[in-house]
C-alpha cells in the first residue's frame, strides 16, 4: 500500500510537470532532443522520435496525434506520452527493450498498441486509463508487468500474457470491466494483490501450473466469475483474494496440491482444518461447518449474502477477523463451545442477526466484532469474557438490554456507541476500566451495578443514570436473595447437564474456579444447617 501511494504522489509530480507543456499549439512544429534520442513535432500532431539510445526528458508537450519511434531508439521513457488524450497511434520498433512507468498514461484515444517481442518490461502505470484499448498482447520476451499497468482500461475485452513473464504487479488489469478471460502463463509464479480486482466481465479464469501465490483480492469484486480451480502449485493464497465474487460457486483445488483442498466447492487448508474461503455464490442458504475444522480463517464468510443460517462446527476454536463481514442475510448462528476467541469485525455488519449467544469459552470479543448489526435484539455474553473489544456492538440499534458477566474487566472505547434502543445494562464488580464514549448516543441508558463500584464511578463522570442493585449472594442461583432448596435443585440440574445458563461466578461455592459436585455438596450442607462457608 505504501508503494502504491508514492505511485499516486507520482502521478502528481508529472501532471505538474507536464500541465504548462499541454498549452503548446499544434500548429507549431517543433523538435529537439532527449537523452540519446532527437524528435521532431509537425504542425499536424505526429512526433518521430530517432536515435540509437533511451529517451530521457520529455520536452514536446501532449498535442500529439501520432507517435513514430524509430528503429534504435532502446526505451520509451517514464510519462513520455502522459496525458496525450488525442493519441491514436503508436509505432513501437524491435530495438525497443522497455516501457517506463506512466509511458501512455491515460491516453484516452489509443485504441490498439503492438508491443514488439523485444520489450522485456512494462512499467508501473504504464497504459492506466487507456479506456478505447480494446487488445493486447504481451509478447514472450517481457518477463514483468508492473503496478497498475492496464487498471481502468475498461474497453478491454483480450488480454495474452506472454510466456516468459513471472510477476504480475499490484492492480495490473484491476477495474478492467470488458475483460471476460484470462490465462495466466506457467511462467508466472505469483499474482499480486488486487490484479483483477473489479474485472466484473471476467467469467473464465485458467492459472499456470507455476503460480505459488494469489495476492490479497487478487481476484476480488469480478462478479462474473463462477469457477476456478488452483493448480498444484498454489502454496500462499492471501485474504480477500476471491472476496465479493457473488457469482462463484465453486473453488476447485488440484489433488496434487500439498496446501490446500476442496470440499463441496469450499475451501479449505490441506488438512481440512482451516475454511479458507466460502464461494460467494455458493448454492444454499445454509451451511453447517465441518467437525475437522478448528479455525475459520479471515475473510472466508466474507460477503456471502445469501446465507441465512450457519452452524460452526464443536471443534472451531476461533473466528477470524472479518470471517462473517456484511453477511447481510444471516439471520441464525450457532457458536459452539469450543470458540475461544471472535475475531475484529467477526460479523460486522450482519444485519439480519437478530440474536447471538456468545458461549462460556470464548475470551475474547474483537474490536468491531458486531458492528452495525442493526436486527440484533437479543446478546448473551458467556462467563469466561474477559474483554469487549472497541466497536463491539457499535450501531446495534435493536439492543435494549445487556448483561455483561463477572469475568470481564474492560469495556473498551465506542464499544456500544450508538445503541439507541439501549435501556438497561449491568455491569458487574469486576469491571474496572471503560473506554471513552462507550455509551455515548445511548440516550435512554440506565446502567445498573454495586453501589461504590467503578460502573457507578464511571456513570458519574459521563452523566448516564445509575441504579444500584443488591450484592450477589454466593450460592444464590435463582436470584431471590437466598440459598435454598431451588438453588440446590437448580446446581444439581446443572452439574447432571441440564441445557441451562447459570451464572458459574455465582455458582463456584468453593472458590476452585468450577462448579462441580463439590459446590453442590456445600449448598446442600449450608441449607441442612452445618457450619461450612460458602464463597
Amino acid at each position: 500500500m505504501k508503494k502504491f501511494t508514492s505511485l499516486v504522489l507520482a502521478v502528481c509530480v508529472l501532471a505538474a510537470l507536464f500541465a504548462p507543456l499541454s498549452v503548446l499549439p499544434a500548429s507549431a512544429a517543433t523538435s529537439g532532443t532527449t537523452g540519446d534520442c532527437t524528435w521532431t513535432l509537425t504542425d499536424d500532431g505526429v512526433l518521430t522520435i530517432s536515435g540509437n539510445g533511451a529517451m530521457e526528458e520529455v520536452p514536446w508537450g501532449t498535442a500529439i496525434t501520432k507517435v513514430v519511434i524509430e528503429e534504435g531508439v532502446t526505451s520509451i521513457g517514464e510519462g513520455a506520452f502522459f496525458r496525450c488524450t488525442g493519441l491514436t497511434s503508436v509505432t513501437i520498433p524491435d530495438s525497443v527493450t522497455s516501457i517506463g512507468a506512466f509511458a501512455f498514461y491515460k491516453c484516452t484515444s489509443l485504441a490498439s498498441i503492438t508491443i514488439p517481442d523485444s520489450v522485456t518490461s512494462i512499467g508501473d502505470l504504464a497504459f492506466q486509463d487507456c479506456e478505447r484499448l480494446t487488445s493486447v498482447t504481451i509478447p514472450d520476451s517481457v518477463t514483468s508487468i508492473g503496478e497498475s499497468a492496464f487498471v481502468w482500461c475498461d474497453g478491454l475485452t483480450s488480454v495474452t500474457i506472454g510466456n516468459s513473464v513471472t510477476s504480475i504487479g499490484v492492480e495490473a488489469f484491476g477495474n478492467c470491466t470488458s475483460l471476460a478471460s484470462i490465462t495466466i502463463p506457467d511462467s508466472v509464479t505469483s499474482i499480486g494483490t488486487y490484479t483483477f480486482y473489479g474485472c466484473t466481465g471476467l467469467t473464465s479464469v485458467t492459472i499456470g501450473d507455476g503460480v505459488t501465490s494469489i495476492g490479497v483480492g487478487a481476484f476480488c469484486r469480478c462478479t462474473g466469475l463462477t469457477s476456478v480451480t488452483i493448480p498444484g502449485s498454489v502454496t500462499s493464497i492471501e485474504d480477500q483474494a476471491f472476496y465479493g465474487c457473488a457469482s462463484l460457486k465453486e473453488i476447485n483445488v488440484s489433488n496434487s496440491n500439498s496446501s490446500y483442498a476442496s470440499a463441496n466447492g469450499v475451501l479449505f487448508s490441506k488438512d481440512l482444518k482451516t475454511l479458507v474461503c466460502y464461494p460467494g455464490g455458493k448454492k444454499g442458504a445454509s451451511y453447517t461447518i465441518p467437525d475437522s475444522v478448528t479455525s475459520i480463517g479471515n475473510y472466508a464468510f466474507y460477503g456471502c449474502t445469501a446465507l441465512t443460517t450457519v452452524t460452526i462446527g464443536e471443534n472451531v476454536t476461533s473466528i477470524g477477523d472479518y470471517a462473517f463481514f456484511s453477511c447481510v442475510g444471516l439471520t441464525s448462528v450457532t457458536i459452539s463451545d469450543s470458540v475461544t476467541t471472535i475475531g475484529d469485525h467477526a460479523f460486522y455488519a450482519c444485519t439480519g442477526l437478530t440474536s447471538v449467544s456468545i458461549p462460556d469459552s470464548v475470551t475474547s470479543v474483537g474490536m468491531y466484532a458486531f458492528y452495525g448489526c442493526t436486527g440484533l435484539t437479543s446478546v448473551t455474553i458467556g462467563n469466561s469474557v474477559t474483554s469487549i473489544g472497541s466497536y463491539a456492538f457499535y450501531g446495534c440499534t435493536g439492543l435494549t438490554s445487556v448483561t455483561i458477566p463477572n469475568s470481564v474487566t474492560s469495556i473498551w472505547e465506542w464499544a456500544f456507541e450508538g445503541c439507541t434502543g439501549l435501556t438497561s445494562v449491568t455491569i458487574p464488580n469486576s469491571v474496572t476500566s471503560i473506554g471513552g464514549y462507550a455509551f455515548r448516543n445511548c440516550d435512554n441508558l440506565t446502567i445498573y451495578g454495586y453501589a461504590g463500584s467503578y460502573a457507578e464511578t464511571y456513570t458519574n463522570e459521563n452523566n448516564i443514570p445509575f441504579e444500584a442493585i443488591e450484592e450477589e449472594i454466593v450460592g444464590d442461583l435463582d436470584g431471590d436473595a437466598t440459598i435454598g432448596v431451588a438453588d440446590l435443585t437448580l446446581f444439581a440440574q446443572h452439574i447432571s447437564g441440564w441445557d441451562m445458563q447459570i451464572n458459574e461466578a455465582q455458582a463456584d461455592c468453593d472458590g476452585d474456579g468450577q462448579v462441580t459436585i463439590s459446590d453442590l455438596t456445600l449448598v446442600a450442607q449450608y441449607i441442612a444447617g452445618w457450619d461450612v462457608t460458602i464463597g
